[in-house]
């Protein structure tokens, strides 16, 4: 269920890469402003998601996690109402969206500490973030399809309404803690007692550590990094495809689109299952971390640079597929640092080094924006996200540790 979740996330956040270009035909934004609606969606998720992982952790993933879902859905059915009100009304509802889907990431961090051994922790959250490339796939393929033959309008109405049918079936069947759900037998509570990562509810946030903390802040500058790239290219990919001449309803932007992201769920599966089956077999946690993080952030830093000085589309397929090909392997790192550092804060981790990254996810499509307006380069585009892939896998090489590094409930944010 938190997968599908995470799927539903990325089909509504996605949406809008399709439908802005009909809808950008039709109210005639500039590509600056194109910039501004993609951005403001991450304020509203910048504002929502360290408070997200701190509800987690104090009340629990389920009830913040369901309420995330069921208010951005809502949201995104109201998307073409407010399109017609005027491009500040939109804004508004972009942000309001941005809310809802802010809490989704840390709170299912929470909920996973409490329920997921350690030692299956890496590939359970791999299997999860799979919804990301799926959802993503998904969204670009059918919103496509239903803007050729419906409306944009559709796109919106469309995959709000799946958001509410997954609210029903989460509210019935899913539990905050092992503890509650009576199917579970006593020697599998006895096994995720022991072995989850979590072992006891949060206090409160360790904020001011937080921030002095080295290896929390490699996590936190790999998030920025990271998302750097990858809300640049989930806003301006379909409109990188177009400016190739690639039609939205053609089979070579189907192609452009489907491969690389089959890739990307094999990969991140796979990149899973090989930090925990190393980690089994005896390797220490921070060198898996930071082998596959490196191997993550430099390998596609070296292909994203190589994107914009190829001539043919097989060529940018190719790299875009080794692209993801490394994200994946790098599965094991940063993302599922949090845990390591700090079990029984996993959702206030997550929603805070969130958080940081969700700058990074409001800046990248503004500069891509008025890159574009001012310059029509995509290469600059594409050379900028190599260089912050650079010094994110930099930075958490040097500093990020497996160690924890906060023990124990902190009962003041303290100085």
């Amino acid at each position: 269920m938190s997968f599908l979740a995470v799927f539903i996330c990325y089909i509504d956040r996605i949406n809008i890469s399709v439908a802005i270009i009909p809808m950008q035909e039709q109210f005639g934004w500039s590509e600056a402003q194109v910039g501004i609606i993609f951005s403001i969606f991450y304020v509203g998720y910048f504002i929502s998601m360290a408070l997200g992982g701190f509800l987690a952790d104090k009340y629990g993933g389920k009830v913040v996690l369901g309420l995330g879902v069921l208010l951005w859905s809502l949201f995104t059915i109201l998307t073409p109402v407010f399109s017609y009100n005027g491009f500040l009304a939109l804004l508004f509802i972009r942000v309001l969206i941005g809310m809802g889907e802010g809490i989704t990431f840390p709170s299912w961090h929470s909920l996973y500490a409490h329920w997921i051994p350690f030692k299956e922790r890496t590939r359970v959250i791999a299997i999860t973030n799979s919804g990301i490339p799926i959802g993503t796939i998904f969204a670009y393929i059918v919103s496509a399809l239903i803007i050729a033959s419906y409306s944009w309008e559709w796109v919106f109405y469309s995959f709000g309404a799946l958001g509410l049918i997954w609210f029903f079936f989460w509210q019935r069947y899913i539990y905050a803690y092992p503890h509650q759900d009576k199917k579970i037998t006593n020697k599998e509570l006895t096994l995720i007692k022991n072995e989850a990562p979590a072992d006891s509810t949060a206090l409160t946030i360790p904020l001011s550590s937080l921030l002095r903390n080295l290896p929390f802040m490699s996590i936190s500058v790999a998030t920025f990094c990271n998302n750097w790239a990858l809300f640049t290219f989930l806003s301006y990919l379909p409109k990188f495809v177009n400016s190739l001449g690639v039609s939205l309803d053609s089979s070579a932007f189907l192609l452009m689109i489907l491969i690389p992201s089959i890739v990307s769920v094999a990969a991140l599966i796979s990149g899973g299952y090989l930090a925990d089956y190393l980690i089994k077999n005896g390797y220490k946690v921070i060198k898996v971390r930071k082998t596959v993080n490196t191997i993550g952030f430099f390998g596609a830093a070296f292909c994203l640079f190589m994107v914009p000085l190829q001539e043919s589309l097989i060529s940018i397929i190719i790299l875009l597929c080794i692209t993801n090909l490394c994200t994946g392997i790098g599965a094991g790192g940063f993302g599922v640092n949090h845990a390591d550092l700090g079990p029984n804060y996993t959702g206030t981790l997550f929603g805070i080094a969130g958080s940081i990254g969700m700058i990074a996810a409001i800046i990248s499509p503004l500069v891509a924006g008025f890159i574009l307006e001012l310059t029509g380069s995509w290469s600059l585009i594409f050379h900028i996200c190599s260089a912050v892939l650079i010094f994110g896998g930099a930075f958490y090489l040097i500093f990020a540790s497996a160690t924890k590094q906060f023990k124990y409930p902190v009962l003041g944010l303290g100085c």
